[in-house]
């Protein structure tokens, strides 16, 4: 039983090196062979990095050996040693697998094996692999092309081929489609593996520093806008197809949103009804379903205050939905829906990133637009700035229709619409309508740009509604809904500068005494205003004929100029929530996923590493001494020990002469101090007790 316990007390000491060393002999007979399988130059038996001579020289001895019968070779050596001569008698192939170990034909020679697994070597159809080579002069980079395109504003995606892959014949076509598809919003370029300086910086590191590409070839490298180094290159490892590359470049890369896809049923309820009322809904009819361009999510990404955006699958059995509603014909197209009641503007056909950004700019705004703050300064309806006809006019006009969101305000704004459309025609000189002498002033001012038509969103914006409609009836109009009533109403607000002391010099800015005068001299509006309420009917005629007097007698009619503050316009999100921190350049160690992926990747490839092995074994030889060497000190300060413990009792009982008196007197010395204590005076007196007389008589 002692032996046993002891085994297992030995075992438990030992525990901790023993599993090193499994670990250790584990990786060496089964990791580190996986990781580095024989290379076909092992398999013709020859030097690593031979010449294709030495191969061919090598061949050549089986081949004569298999012809003249001295040996039969395996079909299986056969295949293996045929396919070794073919891959490294290719010189492209060859400088891909000595340079960056790209064997990507291993499927056939699995799939050979397969076939030929019951029958004799000779039976094996000849040549095993299929030269493959073209001319790929297609936006081809060199080491100096790509020192200029790193680090432009627009990002850039490279891909590594060589012209010697089927792989990257394959995938021509669409790295075509795609570098179509990123013109203009990302520079794109090919390098071949034949760059070998550039192709080893772009590749990756195996634990031993040898460069090589994970997925093989092509290969996609991407660099953020404003990245200049490795340190921010990002890889793809998804599908080659056009729109999942696309839309990793899109995202990653370059932080644009998505545009989801919607159907006629979910159109309404899921979009136009949850987009902003004052946006443009731009909707995408494409008939492949692929995700929308990356021009177009550029668009979506620099317009999102102005347009909202919204993609649809182009379906032959609902074209008669889409062309009652949209007056769509056929896909792919782009519809720009406006204002309620205004004809939807519709382009057939596809469109590239210019043709693009140009009908956007023209169609960003509705035929109406609201009044907000980024808006105000272009519309001329701001006080602190200019009407739209520059800083030469010193008079001009804002027509506001405020009210909150609703059926009613939505009729307004398309009476207003009308309105507009048809100042718009009085201002032509070749128009021609029998009532264009009732709204002259008008006609000119809109043709001038001195007359802005607008809408105010009395419920977000209600301050600055409140500020312009100061009646008793204003609730009906601005602020929170209260009930049911919704009462959409118009003013005009003339603004006039100043003219007779804009040039005259400007006096120094006094000390201000209080925070009140600072304030007040921070804020006060450039121009004066007046302001004028529409109490008639909401007819499009009577609504022209207003504006017009309004404006003939703010032209005409100089009172004294005046001062002062109007409520700023509650300001719009400054960026939309998917866009922030797109512009920053971008890390492969941003996001929980990019981290688990990286760290996977490390653990894959430090498994592999021919020194981890070794590493562990001599972990495990020191564990083992240093446990040794504490097991023995432990075991002779145990042994000094109990050598001390088992004399110590011979000692103390057969003291020496010298031991022996010391202890007689301070045995004495105690009996002495115990038993020959006197009494206490308080103790009673003893019958026998006497008292013993002096010997000396002198004593007394």
């Amino acid at each position: 039983m002692v032996p046993f316990s002891s085994s297992i007390s030995l075992l438990k000491a030992y525990l901790f090196p023993l599993i090193l060393l499994s670990i250790a002999i584990f990786f060496q007979l089964f990791i580190i062979p996986s990781s580095f399988p024989t290379s076909h130059y092992d398999v013709l038996g020859i030097k690593h990095y031979s010449s294709i001579e030495e191969v061919s020289e090598a061949y050549e001895k089986f081949s004569s050996r298999w012809s003249s019968g001295e040996e039969e070779p395996a079909v299986k050596d056969f295949i293996k040693i045929r396919y070794a001569y073919e891959l490294l008698t290719d010189p492209l192939w060859k400088r891909d697998y000595d340079a960056f170990g790209v064997d990507e034909h291993l499927h056939t020679l699995e799939e050979v094996k397969a076939k030929y697994a019951e029958e004799t070597f000779s039976k094996v159809v000849l040549p095993l692999l299929n030269a493959s080579s073209s001319v790929h002069d297609f936006n081809v980079l060199t080491t100096e092309d790509f020192k200029y395109a790193i680090g432009s504003s627009k990002g850039l995606l490279v891909q590594v081929y060589s012209s010697g892959s089927s792989r990257s014949d394959k995938f021509l076509y669409n790295w075509k489609r795609i570098t179509n598809l990123l013109d203009g919003i990302a520079n794109t370029g090919m390098v071949e593996l034949g760059e070998r300086e550039l192709a080893t910086y772009l590749a990756e590191r195996t634990s031993t520093g040898q460069p090589f590409f994970r997925n093989g070839i092509p290969s996609l490298v991407a660099f953020p806008p404003g990245c200049r180094n490795s340190d921010c290159l990002l890889r793809y490892h998804g599908d080659l197809s056009v729109d999942a590359v696309t839309d990793w470049f899109a995202t990653r890369i370059l932080g644009l949103p998505r545009i989801n896809y919607y159907s006629k049923e979910t159109l309404g309820k899921n979009f136009i009804a949850k987009s902003g009322h004052h946006k443009v809904k731009v909707l995408y009819f494409s008939k492949t379903g692929e995700r929308a361009a990356p021009f177009l999510r550029q668009a979506a990404r620099d317009y999102w205050a102005y347009a909202s955006f919204a993609s649809i699958l182009w379906r032959e059995e609902e074209s008669s939905i889409w062309w009652n509603n949209f007056e769509v014909e056929s896909a792919p197209a782009f519809v720009f829906l406006k204002d309620p009641g205004v004809k939807p503007v519709v382009f057939h056909g596809a469109m590239n990133s210019t043709s693009f950004s140009e009908i956007m700019e023209q169609n960003k705004q509705q035929v109406l637009p609201q009044l907000r703050s980024i808006t105000s300064m272009d519309l001329g309806c701001d006080a602190r700035g200019y009407s739209r006809a520059g800083y030469e006019a010193t008079t001009w006009y804002c027509v506001i229709l405020a009210g909150r969101p609703s059926l009613e305000l939505n009729k307004m704004r398309e009476t207003m619409v009308r309105v507009q459309d048809t100042l718009s025609n009085k201002g032509d000189s070749g128009a021609d309508d029998e009532n264009s002498t009732l709204a002259p002033q008008a006609a000119a001012a809109l043709k001038e740009k001195r007359l802005t038509f607008t809408w105010l969103d009395g419920e977000a914006q209600q301050k600055y509604c409140f500020f312009y409609i100061h009646t008793e009836t204003s609730f009906e109009t601005c602020g929170p809904r209260r009930d049911m009533t919704d009462v959409p109403q118009i003013v005009i607000v003339r603004y006039k500068r100043n003219s007779t002391k804009q040039d005259e010099p400007k006096a120094p800015k006094r000390q201000p005494k209080t925070i009140w005068d600072t304030f007040e001299e921070d804020n006060e509006d450039l121009a004066s205003q007046l302001v004028a309420k529409y109490d008639g009917a909401m007819e499009t005629q009577e609504i022209i004929q207003w504006v017009s007097k309004i404006i003939k007698d703010g032209d005409s009619t100089d009172l004294p100029f005046f001062r002062t503050t109007t409520p700023d316009l509650t300001p719009e999100e400054s960026d939309a929530i998917w866009s922030r921190g797109s512009q920053t350049v971008l890390s492969t160690g941003q996001g929980l996923k990019q981290r688990v992926r990286g760290i996977i990747t490390n653990i894959h490839d430090h498994i592999g590493d021919p020194r981890l092995g070794p590493i562990l074994l001599l972990a495990a030889v020191l564990s083992f001494g240093s446990i040794y060497l504490r097991r023995s000190q432990s075991g002779l300060a145990n042994q000094s020990n109990g050598t001390s413990q088992s004399t110590e009792p011979n000692q103390s009982s057969q003291p020496t002469m010298e031991e022996k008196p010391n202890r007689e007197k301070r045995t004495r010395r105690k009996a002495v101090s115990n038993k020959d204590k006197p009494t206490s005076i308080a103790d009673d007196v003893p019958k026998d007790a006497y008292n013993l007389l002096p010997s000396d008589p002198d004593s007394d």
